[in-house]
């Protein structure tokens, strides 16, 4: 846990079961896709002042709760208390654990800690500009439940600051074996341990800060409690209260438990709704651990500037942009520890149901990262921590290269709920959502009029099956065979059609005369039904599709020694509709654009619904099973994504959708009203039913056999379930 602040003081725990293997034994720390270690993630987290985690290690399961006590003028005291327990069956060998506390400052500031006898930390004192006069305070460790005291073994090390993405690989480089756990009465055990510095040791360039660590070594079960005390807080009256742990902890971490389940019925409804307790509990973990990866984040991101010329061959190397801050949620703690711009506006859907203040931060922070001509990287990998974590060739941004406006689905909900609190954030919101928007209309502009295209599609390599378009979010969606400048992109259209219309409503509600005047139009000429029909409708295929230089004879076959090599038969590409049936067929109805009466939302509906194309008891396959793609690898290296596998985010606007046009009157009212209830029930029984064998919320779910697939713990936008069970759309 660190403070919001580009020099923040941090905290943190790792830890090692010692003696279980030979060797070094394996340090957690940061979560990892294969480190094996799970089902672990937050069972309540408030995204404020409380949480509770669990964590499945083998045969360990850690609990880790902390609780936030305001006061003072530095935010207030925290408490962290960390219970270890055994869940293996046989009780000969209990395990020996070490659990490794650090504080680590990014600064000139100082900690100053008090050893007592043995290497263990009394106390750390010390002082930063942001939190003034601090201490922490790691209390001696106990029985879970109970005060009876458990003997610890200590080792205390502190060194300067290597940099986050470090602390790891020097925590495990100081490890040695000369160290004994010797408990009285019992007979000693070696232990691997940081060897024993009581003082500042290789001190580092100024600023570099400091890295303080603590390590307590002893037998499950046990528990070990951490209480940071503000100064300012203990002199404003906290200091009478108390100092928050043992019972005072347990008494504060049941009242926040007991007041999160009872906010998050009174939110979301789900009991009164008729859902089972287990689908409770799975949407209070899908709100808690999209809540509980919330970061902030700093640094300086890599942009290559937009040269005007698509494809030009100039090089031109990328440039560091001045350092920013991001206040984000992450699609994935494990796997995509960093913000993804067009998966943000739909963790922002979840979390301002919730806590509307915590959606206008975040908001305001992805607005903040405009540049001068309305561009938003549609990745932000700021600072060494985050860019330890990304693969070298996703660390550079295109400044043409857009994302799906989906920060606008929050903004929408705002302007609906026309909250005075929300309208007041929108105010001042306005200016950089006109500018952003004004970006993609120009930047993103297609062929003809009214028509748009994603730029930044890959080129089509001879290894590719169909060049990939990274930019729209549906990555590997099979577009045009043979990219090219004549390609009009069917869900950027509706993208900009629906922004259009949300930020033309919310310039005529707050007044702003001009934006309206310009939007109004904009707005008026993408929802023309005839409009849209004329660039995107394919009487051949019966349903809207993207428009390209596109043949289907494209294939991948083995040639040795090159290995699988792109081969384009008979017909030859020529400018057609692209026979891609999914989701990209569907966003004419999952944004809501077609007249309850449209002749075109029927055929839509039926292919929805056709289990040949899309429907599957699963949830709504991203590609259609009928498709020449489906399920197939975009190259050798690079397996289906987006080529048939269920993903929550497109199910969550499809079920809005349904629900929506099951609400109006018109020629589809009932099938529309059945279709929602009925995958409803798929999407919900699925996620539930991989939630209870896995323990995790998925990336995606397979369209076969339901199966989580892709990375995980995945609580971005598949926390959405959430929604779809309250039926919040």
């Amino acid at each position: 846990m660190k403070t919001r602040s580009p020099k923040p003081l941090l905290t943190g725990l790792m830890w090692a079961q010692q003696g279980a293997t030979p060797g070094t034994p394996k340090l957690r720390h940061t979560c990892e896709q294969g480190d094996g270690v799970g089902p672990y993630g937050w069972e309540f987290h408030d995204g404020l002042s409380f949480g509770r985690q669990h964590i499945q290690d083998g045969a360990l399961r850690l609990t880790t709760e902390f609780v936030k006590r305001p006061g003072g003028q530095h935010g207030g005291d925290w408490s962290w208390r960390v219970t270890v327990e055994s869940q293996a069956s046989s009780t000969s060998a209990i395990p020996l654990v070490s659990l490794f506390f650090y504080v680590v400052t990014d600064g000139q500031e100082v900690l100053l800690p008090e050893v007592g006898t043995k290497g263990q930390l009394k106390f750390i004192s010390g002082h930063t500009s942001e939190l003034g006069d601090f201490r922490f305070t790691l209390l001696p460790p106990t029985n879970p439940g109970n005060t009876a005291p458990k003997y610890g073994s200590y080792n205390i090390f502190w060194s300067s600051n290597p940099g986050l993405d470090l602390l790891t690989e020097m925590v495990k480089s100081r490890l040695n074996s000369w160290f004994q756990h010797r408990p009285p009465g019992a007979s000693p055990e070696r232990y691997l341990g940081l060897p024993r510095s009581l003082k500042w040791k290789d001190k580092g360039p100024s600023g570099q800060g400091q890295f303080l660590i603590q390590q307590v070594t002893l037998k499950v079960p046990f528990s070990v409690e951490l209480v940071f005390e503000s100064g300012s807080a203990q002199a404003g009256g906290n200091q009478a209260l108390g100092q928050l742990a043992g019972s005072l902890l347990t008494q504060a971490l049941e009242s926040h438990a007991t007041a999160f389940q009872e906010r998050f019925e009174k939110t979301f409804q789900l009991k009164e709704k008729g859902l089972s307790p287990g689908e409770q509990t799975l949407g209070q973990v899908a709100l808690s651990d999209l809540l509980g990866g919330i970061g902030y984040f700093y640094g300086q991101g890599l942009v290559l500037a937009d040269m005007g010329v698509e494809g030009s061959e100039q090089k031109v190397d990328p440039a560091l942009f001045p350092p920013v801050p991001l206040f984000s949620g992450v699609p994935s703690r494990s796997f995509f520890p960093r913000g993804f711009l067009w998966d943000e506006g739909f963790h922002q859907l979840v979390v301002q149901r919730w806590e509307p203040r915590l959606t206008w931060e975040v908001l305001g922070h992805w607005l903040g990262l405009l540049n001068a001509d309305g561009w938003i990287g549609r990745e932000q990998v700021l600072g060494d921590e985050a860019r330890a974590r990304v693969p070298p060739e996703f660390l550079v941004q295109k400044a043409a290269h857009a994302n799906p406006p989906s920060l606008l689905l929050p903004v929408a909900h705002m302007l609906e709920g026309g909250d005075p609190t929300d309208l007041a954030f929108l105010r001042r919101a306005f200016p950089r959502l006109h500018a952003w928007f004004s970006w993609l209309h120009q930047s993103q502009a297609g062929p003809v009029p009214l028509s748009y295209r994603w730029r930044g599609r890959d080129v089509a390599l001879p290894t590719l099956l169909n060049p990939k378009t990274l930019p729209s979010g549906l990555d590997d969606y099979p577009r045009a065979s043979h990219p090219s400048a004549n390609e009009r992109h069917l869900d950027l259209r509706c993208w900009m059609a629906w922004g259009a219309r949300v930020l033309s409503k919310l310039a005529e509600q707050l007044g702003e005369v001009d934006a309206a005047a310009e939007l109004g139009p904009l707005a008026a000429l993408l929802k023309a039904e005839e409009n849209l029909d004329e660039l995107h409708w394919a009487p051949e295929l019966g349903v809207f599709a993207d428009f390209g230089n596109h043949t289907k004879a494209v294939q991948l076959k083995s040639r040795p020694p090159q290995g699988l090599v792109r081969v384009v038969g008979r017909p030859l590409p020529r400018l057609q509709y692209v026979d891609a049936l999914g989701y990209v067929t569907l966003f004419p109805l999952l944004l809501r654009l077609l007249d309850p009466n449209s002749p075109h939302l029927g055929p839509l509906l039926d292919v929805l619904a056709d289990s040949r194309h899309l429907w599957s008891p699963f949830g709504l396959r991203s590609l259609a099973a009928s498709s020449p793609f489906y399920g197939q690898r975009n190259s050798e290296h690079d397996p289906p994504y987006w080529r048939g596998a269920v993903w929550l985010n497109v199910n969550y606007l499809a079920l809005g959708a349904l629900y929506h046009y099951g609400h109006l009157e018109g020629p589809h009212k009932a099938q529309a009203a059945k279709l929602h209830s009925e995958l409803r029930a798929n999407v919900v029984g699925n996620v539930w039913r991989q939630y209870q064998a896995t323990g995790f919320l998925w990336e995606q779910y397979s369209d076969q056999d339901g199966r989580g697939m892709g990375c995980r713990p995945f609580h971005g936008w598949t926390s959405l379930v959430l929604l779809i069970m309250a039926e919040d759309y």
